[in-house]
């Protein structure tokens, strides 16, 4: 009963903006990917989840049938031009808030052209947007324009401070890579490891020290603004002391990208009060099984705890995928709990409502905050 649930307003709680540049088949195919590399050789990133689920959600915006070949809607595509093709996907996806992170422009993260900043996707998909900040690009600029240890420190708070009063969140990609210390490091510490980077930043070596990636953290930690840890494919249980250390700061953590970690992220979210767990990347990368994968968020996590997102990055294509497929998997899953007599439909059109969008306004702050709140 996949039509039991309807399907809620959402917000993206995290993504980046798409390309301003035509595309062709080749280069498209390979932001279907996961990494931003080519294929294998006589290997195509259409023959996966994600490709066919652009397949079968995207062509109907355009004017096509489902399904129809890559070559025909990709002919489509240059047809209506980037303008308009992002216009219609993008205000076909449903999507009514983006919280977009503009750390990198695309020529430094594998892709053929900038991307747009969250105005222009706000204007292209008829909705709001707004900035997270980036906390390692963050101390990368200050650094640039720092000349002494001393200015380094005093720009890089002041830096926070500014940041908070105007983003949405902080963002930090690589405190989950390995086990994070959670103790707030010392000033001694945090002075020398800001003279040793300072020296080696010369060579524009980026933010990966981790005395200087602790402090800050914990500077993004005391803005009071909620702190996005993006997980990659690491496994969120090394992040389960700062967790237990930041509890009861008034600072919110959302871990991102958990897939396929996404149980032990559900875990933590379960855990502490202060801890958030993303959904919707997980879905994009398994298509037709989303909605086992939801339903295995959903077993563990309470349904406060969970926000929709993309990930979208490049293609505006995979901000629609990431909006249908949250949908289609929202509405097997709670829709067969309702059939079951497990759910009433009522819990079950709030709960839809809260990780479509509730969630996210409340613990951003963002207009209707509170709305489907339990």
């Amino acid at each position: 009963m996949i039509d039991a649930v309807p399907q809620p307003e959402l917000v993206d709680q995290y993504c980046h903006g798409v390309l301003r540049t035509e595309l062709g088949l080749g280069t498209f195919e390979t932001q279907l990917g996961r990494t931003g590399a080519p294929p294998a050789p006589g290997t195509t990133f259409f023959d996966t989840q994600t490709g066919f689920a652009v397949r079968r959600w995207c062509p109907p915006l355009l004017g096509l049938e489902a399904h129809c070949p890559p070559a025909r809607y990709l002919a489509r595509r240059r047809e209506l031009g980037v303008l308009e093709t992002g216009r219609r996907l993008l205000r076909g996806s449903g999507v009514r808030a983006y919280l977009v992170d503009t750390g990198l422009p695309g020529d430094l993260t594998g892709l053929p052209g900038d991307l747009t900043g969250p105005g222009e996707l706000a204007a292209a998909g008829a909705a709001e947007a707004h900035e997270i900040v980036r906390l390692e690009l963050l101390a990368e600029q200050v650094a640039d324009t720092s000349g002494t240890v001393d200015a380094f420190l005093a720009n890089l708070a002041e830096a926070v401070h500014t940041a908070a009063t105007s983003a949405v969140a902080f963002l930090s990609v690589t405190a989950a890579r390995e086990p994070l210390d959670p103790a707030p490091p010392g000033p001694g510490e945090v002075r020398g490891a800001a003279g040793r980077w300072l020296t080696r930043r010369r060579i524009q070596e980026p933010l990966e020290d981790p005395v200087l990636l602790r402090h800050v953290l914990w500077s993004a930690v005391a803005s009071g603004r909620p702190l996005q840890l993006r997980l990659g494919m690491a496994d969120p249980t090394g992040l389960a002391g700062f967790a237990a250390a930041t509890n009861g700061l008034g600072t919110d953590l959302v871990l991102l990208h958990g897939y396929p970690y996404h149980r032990q992220a559900a875990h933590l979210a379960s855990v502490f009060p202060h801890v958030y767990a993303d959904v919707g990347p997980a879905l994009v990368r398994t298509g037709a099984r989303a909605a086992d994968v939801l339903a295995e968020l959903l077993e563990l996590a309470p349904f406060g705890k969970l926000l929709y997102s993309s990930g979208a990055r490049g293609l505006p294509e995979l901000h629609v995928v990431g909006a249908r497929l949250f949908h289609h998997a929202l509405g097997r899953v709670l829709g067969a709990w309702v059939a079951e007599g497990a759910w009433a439909r009522t819990d079950a059109d709030r709960v839809a409502a809260l990780i479509g969008a509730g969630n996210a306004r409340r613990v951003y702050g963002l207009s209707g905050a509170g709305e489907g709140r339990v």
